[in-house]
């Protein structure tokens, strides 16, 4: 009878600490969801735990600080300026000469830079923390000392000053404007957003809505030539964002130059999600997304094949798309797999490493995203965009919140730019698996872990021949995370690294205003991102040409044209209705 008692107080105690932790994580959901407050803690104990080494960070800075006082004074008495701290020269926050010449506003410029370096470069080298932690913590560390730089401020901004003066207050005045029409918004604008109509001068390449359904709609393109190769070529866009930035405008629009090049072109146009879509899945953007537009491009044209390429999340849309269907085919769910081949621009599907992104993804912040669409059934895209955004806070946020508020400037119209303020939603089910199953699990790389309509997913079960393009500088898909899929399927690879970022990597087309290059060659099995980079001779120019030499030889013989057909007739023309949702 004496164990009753024990068991009860052992329940007791069992539940009562349930109970304090799910009160823990939901105060942590409420005030701290990706866990900066412990991390911060964690470090200051850490450096607690070694006085010796916190000591000598302390005595570094006590010089630091004497060496940067002295200097101010001899600033003072006529010294000239020699940036004791010198911003690093890719920051263009201090670049009014007035931060050198003026001792007072240099001396203001030297001590902040001298601050946060030094916090940074500590908070970076605390010992006991793990390589996560250090990342989270200088990342989040950064964000508030980029908000407190100087130049975000009227009264500490001299250029501002001046501005006010120069303009007896009417860039104030257009500032608090710029303010109240961004409020509105729910978003700070990068770009003259006067200055673009969609249909108007960006996506204009002449096409017809050949199919609308749930998800999307299928634009198909005017041929531009005589004759067009007779297998068509399906590009599944990133749902992320909208499909036009594959035909911003005549110049810099892929679809018109794969148009201009003989192609019969085919395009995804995802429908934007409210609520009513909140338990759609990744299944079906798989289903009746990717294999519906193959669908309609096969009876169009005629061909029993058609030529992928996705770019970002549409490519690892298409990587899943290739595994499911070679899975099927063997299986016998379906007759054959109806893809040549495959390009994929800037395609994570190792996401062990997937970027600075990895800061927000954790149990804590996931859990967070999942509280957010569990009340509207979908997260809104300026959210995901805000999370982007911080990620190069200096030249996406602060720097636009000084030239809009402080200067009462009008943002330079900028194409790229009114594209990714264009944001789109992310239905609830598809982007909690998508988060869960690729970013935290990492089940894409890990064979028949995930189960998509049907089948396990098995990346070496895609034996058709891939074209991948990634950028040297990409931080939403690191190339040499990308890279790593050389070595996961069973077909030939050609691997291109184009220079630049994300979007201008890939956006990228030929002529004599291309400023840009790439590295391209096919990996050798068991050779990583480093030894692949080693031998390869950079190449001047876009990458383009090269990838149509590509793709040619599995396109087929040259055919005449044809928009539409009678199961799938002219809707309306491009660039359609869910691109203007």
């Amino acid at each position: 009878m004496s164990v009753l008692p024990e068991t009860i107080f052992s329940q007791f105690y069992a539940d009562q600490q349930q109970r304090f932790e799910l009160l823990q994580h939901q105060l942590r959901q409420t005030f701290d969801p990706f866990g900066l407050g412990e991390t911060t803690l964690k470090a200051q104990k850490a450096w607690l735990r070694h006085p010796d080494k916190l000591y000598q960070a302390y005595t570094s800075y006590a010089n630091d600080l004497l060496r940067l006082q002295g200097f101010t004074l001899r600033r003072y008495w006529g010294e000239p300026d020699t940036d004791v701290i010198p911003p690093h020269p890719d920051d263009p926050r201090f670049a009014d000469p007035i931060w050198c010449d003026s001792p007072f506003w240099d001396s203001l410029k030297e001590w902040y830079l001298l601050n946060t370096r030094w916090l940074q470069n500590n908070l970076y080298a605390t010992p006991d923390l793990c390589e996560q932690e250090r990342s989270i913590s200088a990342f989040w560390l950064r964000q508030v000392l980029n908000a407190m730089a100087p130049t975000n401020f009227l009264l500490t901004n001299p250029t501002a000053l001046a501005t006010a003066l120069e303009s007896r207050g009417v860039s104030l005045v257009k500032g608090l404007d710029n303010f109240m029409r961004d409020m509105a918004n729910s978003d700070i604008a990068m770009t003259d957003l006067d200055a673009f109509t969609v249909g108007e001068n960006l996506a204009t390449t002449e096409g017809a809505v050949v199919y609308r359904g749930q998800l999307l709609e299928v634009i198909h393109y005017e041929a531009n030539t005589p004759t067009v190769h007779q297998v068509p070529l399906v590009l599944v866009s990133p749902w992320i964002n909208k499909y036009y930035v594959l035909d911003l405008n005549p110049q810099k629009s892929i679809i018109k130059y794969l148009v201009d090049q003989g192609f019969s072109v085919f395009v995804t146009s995802w429908k934007n999600p409210d609520s009513s879509m909140a338990e759609v899945s990744f299944d079906d953007y798989l289903t009746d997304g990717v294999a519906q537009i193959i669908d309609v491009a096969l009876e169009i044209s005629g061909s029993d094949k058609v030529n992928l390429l996705g770019y970002c999340i549409g490519g690892t849309l298409i990587t899943t798309y290739l595994a499911w269907a070679n899975r099927a085919a063997a299986a016998g769910a379906i007759k054959t797999v109806p893809v040549e081949s495959a390009t994929l621009l800037t395609t994570l599907t190792d996401f062990e490493r997937p970027g600075d992104i990895e800061v927000f993804i954790d149990e804590d912040g996931l859990d967070f995203i999942d509280t957010v669409m569990e009340k509207k059934g979908y997260l809104d895209g300026k959210e995901m965009a805000a999370s982007f955004r911080l990620l190069r806070s200096n030249s996406l946020i602060w720097n636009y919140w000084a030239g809009n508020y402080l200067m009462g400037e009008t943002p330079m119209a900028f194409d790229v730019l009114y594209w990714n303020m264009d944001t789109t939603r992310m239905p609830k089910k598809m982007h909690r698996s998508y988060l869960r199953d690729l970013y935290w699990s990492n089940k894409l790389v890990q064979p028949d872990a995930l189960v998509l309509a049907g089948q396990p997913i098995d990346l070496a079960q895609i034996t058709q021949p891939i074209f991948m393009v990634s950028a040297e500088e990409d931080h939403i898909a690191p190339w040499k995370q990308t890279f790593t899929l050389a070595d996961r399927v069973s077909g030939p690879v050609q691997f291109t690294l184009s220079t630049s970022g994300h979007i201008i990597g890939i956006i990228n087309p030929p002529g004599p205003k291309c400023k840009r290059s790439f590295w391209q060659g096919e990996p050798v099995a068991g050779q990583d991102a480093d030894a692949w980079l080693q031998d390869k001779t950079q190449v001047a120019g876009s990458w383009w040409p090269n990838w149509v030499e590509w793709l040619r030889p599995y396109s087929g013989a040259q055919v005449k044209p044809k928009l539409s057909s009678r199961k799938y007739a002219k809707l309306c023309t491009a660039p359609g209705t869910y691109v203007l949702e």
